[in-house]
C-alpha cells in the first residue's frame, strides 16, 4: 500500500505540473492525506483558519501589497525616478545606477520583488531602450537582479511570512536586512560599472544639477514614506502591522491630495488589483499552513533534525547545504513556497546548532529572492522578458554577472553574521 505522505506528496507534484497553483495543490494533497489516514478532512480547513486568525502579522502583506500597487498607479515611482537620475544618472551606464538606486529607494516603501519590477521596472526599462544605448536584454537583467533588493530592506513581505514560520519578531529581521540589501545594491552597482566599461556604454544625460532643488522637492513626500516607516517601527510608536496600515494610508493620501494623480476609478482598480495580489499569497499561505500539518503528523521535522545530526554537520556546514539546496530549489520553486514548506522542516535543526534564527532568516530570504531571477522558474525572469518582449536566454545570459555578485553577497552574510546582526543588536536584539 502507498504511504499517505508520499502519496499527498506526489499528489502535490502532480497537480502544480499541471499548472494548479502550489497553494490549491498543497491543500488538495493535505486533504487526501487526511482522508487516507483515516483523520476528519475537516482538520484541514480547521488548520488553515487558526493559522490565518491567530497570526495578527499577515495583516501587514495585503497592506503592503495595496501601498505598492497605489504608488504605481500614482505619479510616485515617476518623482522618483527623476530623483534618482538626478543622483547619479550623469555616469557612464547612469541609467543602470538609476535603475538601483531607485530599487532600493522604492524597496523601503513596498516589500515586494514583483511590485518593485513592475512599478518602477516598467519605466526604467522603457528609458533606457528608448535611445538604443542599452540593449532590451540588458534592461531587463538589471531590472530583474535591482527587484531582488526589494524584500530584503525594510519593509518586507517574505521577512513576515518568515516570522510567521520562525516565531521571531518583524522588527528585528526588517533591521536584519538593512545592511544586506544595501550590500546587493552595491554589487549591483559594481556589475554594472563593470559592464558599462567594457560594453563602452555611452554616458547618460543626467539631470543639470541646478535642478537638483527642484526635483528633490517634487520627490520629498516619496521619500519620506521610508522614513516615516521605519522611524515609526523601531521608535515604538508602531508595530510592523500597523505601520503597513500607515503606509497603504500615506500613498493614497500622498498621490489624491499632494500630487493629484490618481482618480476613483484608478484607485478602484488599484483595490481589485491589491485583492488578486492578497489572494495569491493567502492561498499560498493556506496551503502551506495545511501541508506543514501533515508533516508535523509525520514528524519530519524531528526526523531532518537527527538526520543532520548523524552528519555531525557544524554551524557553517549546515549554512552551506542549507544555500545549496535552496539555490537549487529556487530554480523549480516560488520563494514563499520554499519559506512556508521547506524552512519550518529545518528551523529545528538550525536551533540544535545554535544558528541564530534572525541570522538564518535573512540568509534564507536572500535565497529565495535568487531564486525568482534563476532559470527556469524565475518569477521576475517571466515579468521583465514580458515586459521587453525579449526570450528568456537572451536574458538569463546578461543575468549570470549579477546572478554571481548577489551570490557573492549571500556567500558574505553566511559567513559573516555580525554583519546582519549588528543593527538589530544595536536596536536592542539579545541574538
Amino acid at each position: 500500500m502507498i504511504d499517505a505522505f508520499y502519496l499527498a506528496l506526489a499528489l502535490i507534484v502532480l497537480l502544480s505540473a499541471f499548472g494548479l497553483s502550489i497553494g490549491l495543490a498543497m491543500i488538495c494533497g493535505s486533504t487526501v492525506y487526511l482522508m487516507v489516514k483515516g483523520f476528519d478532512s475537516s482538520i484541514a480547513a480547521e488548520t488553515l483558519l487558526q493559522g490565518l486568525y491567530d497570526s495578527y502579522t499577515l495583516l501587514a502583506i495585503p497592506l503592503f501589497v495595496l501601498a505598492a500597487d497605489i504608488m504605481n498607479v500614482g505619479s510616485l515611482a515617476d518623482r522618483l525616478l527623476r530623483f534618482c537620475q538626478a543622483l547619479v544618472g550623469r555616469y557612464r551606464g547612469g541609467l543602470g545606477y538609476v535603475n538601483v538606486v531607485s530599487a532600493v529607494i522604492f524597496s523601503g516603501m513596498s516589500g515586494s520583488a514583483v511590485a518593485d519590477a513592475v512599478g518602477m521596472g516598467r519605466i526604467i526599462i522603457g528609458m533606457m531602450t528608448k535611445d538604443g544605448k542599452y540593449t532590451p536584454s540588458y534592461a531587463a537583467a538589471i531590472t530583474a537582479a535591482a527587484a531582488t533588493i526589494g524584500p530584503i530592506i525594510p519593509p518586507s513581505i517574505p521577512m513576515v511570512l518568515y516570522a510567521l514560520v520562525a516565531d521571531q519578531s518583524v522588527g528585528y529581521l526588517f533591521a536584519a536586512g538593512m545592511a544586506p540589501g544595501l550590500a546587493m545594491a552595491f554589487m549591483i552597482g559594481v556589475m554594472n560599472w563593470w559592464i558599462a566599461r567594457r560594453r563602452n556604454f555611452s554616458t547618460d544625460e543626467g539631470v543639470p544639477m541646478a535642478e537638483l532643488p527642484r526635483v528633490t522637492f517634487n520627490a520629498l513626500p516619496a521619500l519620506m514614506l521610508p522614513v516615516i516607516l521605519l522611524g515609526g517601527i523601531y521608535g515604538g510608536i508602531m508595530t510592523p502591522t500597523e505601520a503597513a496600515a500607515v503606509a497603504a494610508f500615506y500613498a493614497l493620501a500622498v498621490s489624491v491630495i499632494f500630487y493629484r494623480s490618481v482618480t476613483p476609478g484608478q484607485f478602484y482598480a488599484t483595490l481589485l488589483t491589491s485583492s488578486r495580489s492578497t489572494a495569491s499569497v493567502g492561498i499560498l499561505i493556506a496551503g502551506a499552513l495545511t501541508f506543514n500539518y501533515v508533516i508535523t503528523r509525520e514528524d519530519i521535522p524531528n526526523s531532518i533534525a537527527n538526520f543532520m545530526a548523524a552528519l555531525h554537520l557544524s554551524k557553517i556546514g549546515f549554512l552551506i547545504a542549507v544555500n545549496i539546496l535552496f539555490l537549487i530549489l529556487g530554480c523549480i520553486l516560488e520563494g514563499g513556497a520554499i519559506l512556508l514548506t521547506v524552512v519550518p522542516i529545518l528551523i529545528p535543526t538550525a536551533k540544535v546548532l545554535g544558528i541564530d534564527m534572525v541570522h538564518f532568516g535573512v540568509v534564507v530570504v536572500v535565497n529565495a529572492m535568487i531564486g525568482l531571477i534563476t532559470p527556469p522558474y524565475g518569477l521576475l525572469l517571466f515579468i521583465v522578458a514580458n515586459m521587453t518582449r525579449q526570450p528568456l536566454a537572451a536574458i538569463v545570459k546578461d543575468l549570470v554577472p549579477f546572478i554571481l555578485a548577489l551570490i557573492a553577497v549571500l556567500a558574505f552574510i553566511t559567513f559573516v553574521p555580525d554583519f546582519v546582526l549588528f543593527l538589530p543588536r544595536l536596536l536592542g536584539y539579545q541574538g
